[in-house]
């Protein structure tokens, strides 16, 4: 029997790894956690004041920039990004026989809303929500504590992401519909 020689065994692992490289690009495959942000919200001002968490806000401007987006100030800016109303909720969702807390609901929400420089929105005010639910042990309060900080930090994360996912139809196409309709709707309220 024919044996392989030495170098084709060598080379076996790493042109199984390229193959593989090579199908997972070509079939769309992306890392979980960056979206496709369109390359028509070009350069795009995140306005994110300082009352929201300021971790939210980096993650947001964070992920844009792995989104390849140009991010400026509103003054030079084509669209700005503005984000409020930033609300954190803790509710107790299930209770123990002795009326203590065994579970509670993190809730985070914000408000998001898309605007060109000439303030002509392209998505009007949307509230974004997530939330998750814990078990809480009153006998590890100091681990429980940490695990919902943890959350906390997450359930910011997962508001990043959906406010990148909210921004990914916006096609050149999507954009000069929205403006071409909101001028109707002007020029319509003008008529006398």
């Amino acid at each position: 029997m024919a044996s392989v020689p030495f170098f084709l065994k060598a080379l076996r692992l790493p042109l199984l790894a390229i193959l593989a490289t090579a199908t997972l690009a070509g079939c769309g495959f992306q890392l979980r956690g960056t979206s496709p942000v369109p390359a028509s919200l070009q350069p795009l001002a995140v306005d994110c004041p300082e009352s929201l968490p300021g971790r939210f806000c980096q993650s947001v401007r964070d992920q844009l920039r792995l989104g390849g987006i140009d991010l400026q100030d509103a003054s030079s800016a084509d669209y700005v990004l503005r984000l409020r109303s930033y609300q954190q909720d803790r509710r107790a969702s299930a209770i123990t026989a002795q009326a203590a807390a065994a579970e509670y609901i993190l809730r985070h929400q914000v408000t998001m809303e898309l605007l060109t420089a000439d303030r002509i929105p392209l998505i009007a005010a949307t509230d974004l929500t997530t939330s998750e639910t814990y078990r809480y042990d009153e006998t590890n309060v100091l681990a429980k504590q940490r695990e919902e900080e943890e959350l906390r930090q997450q359930l910011g994360d997962r508001l990043a992401q959906q406010v990148l996912f909210r921004l990914a139809p916006m096609t050149r196409e999507r954009i000069d519909a929205a403006i071409a309709e909101y001028e109707t709707s002007q020029k319509q309220a003008d008529a006398p």
